[in-house]
């Protein structure tokens, strides 16, 4: 491998591991990122960790801090509602254009995911971040699944950079769900209803049902952000 591979390499590394962390790890909102710390705790050196680190500034991630160093992006009460608010919107672009467009292998891959997802336990606790990642990782896969065949490499982009942010804020509802606040509700009876209607090719019963699924999630992390969780407090 040349030098300039092996640096592309190391810098892919040091991102993947970093951004990982972020959506589904240990690092959570708000903690610093020093380089010199995560080259011990990777293995790798500065140049690759810094440019991870400029990688995920440049996708809202990451904060960086003039002198500083960095931060993993915070959540707000703000953030949240923009962001879901376009969420919705090009969830819907997608839902639509994948309901016009699917074949019966897409069908049978919506089918797929939400059986693994309805198979995958939820966290018991602010601590169980394995579980969490596992969750979250087919709550992902089957929400994407849903959207696959809009035909939009575009739209898809975006999709998968909402998704990311909004898993940041969803893993604080999904640690916290014992909380009052949280009001979790029938997960798994909206999946199957969103995916029922998907199947059925019912556009508006589908698109609605899946603005409620996540006007449902926002609503719920924002009573935790209002009510001062954080995402690392045990409950």
């Amino acid at each position: 491998m040349s030098e300039s591979s092996s640096a592309r390499s190391n810098t892919e590394r040091a991102y993947d591991r970093l951004r990982m962390e972020i959506l589904h790890g240990d690092l959570m909102p708000g903690d610093r990122l020093t380089a010199a710390d995560l080259q011990d705790r990777f293995s790798l050196g500065l140049t690759p960790i810094r440019e991870a680190l400029m990688r995920l500034s440049a996708e809202g991630l990451v904060d960086t801090e003039t002198h500083r160093g960095a931060r993993v992006a915070d959540v707000s009460r703000e953030s949240l509602t923009d962001l879901m608010a376009t969420r919705r919107s090009i969830e819907r672009l997608c839902l639509e254009a994948s309901m016009a467009r699917g074949d019966a292998a897409w069908e049978a891959e919506v089918v797929a995911a939400m059986h693994m997802l309805s198979r995958t336990p939820l966290p018991s606790s602010t601590e169980d971040r394995g579980a969490a990642a596992l969750w979250e990782e087919r709550h992902r896969r089957f929400h994407y699944a849903l959207v696959s065949a809009c035909g939009s490499d575009w739209l898809l982009r975006f999709w998968n950079t909402l998704a990311d942010h909004s898993e940041r804020f969803r893993k604080l509802r999904l640690l916290h769900r014992h909380v009052e606040a949280a009001k979790v509700r029938d997960l798994e009876a909206e999946h199957r209803a969103i995916m029922d209607a998907v199947l059925a090719r019912d556009v508006p019963k589908a698109t609605t049902l899946m603005d409620q699924h996540l006007t449902n999630t926002e609503q719920s992390v924002a009573r935790l952000l209002d009510a001062g969780y954080a995402p690392r407090e045990e409950t």
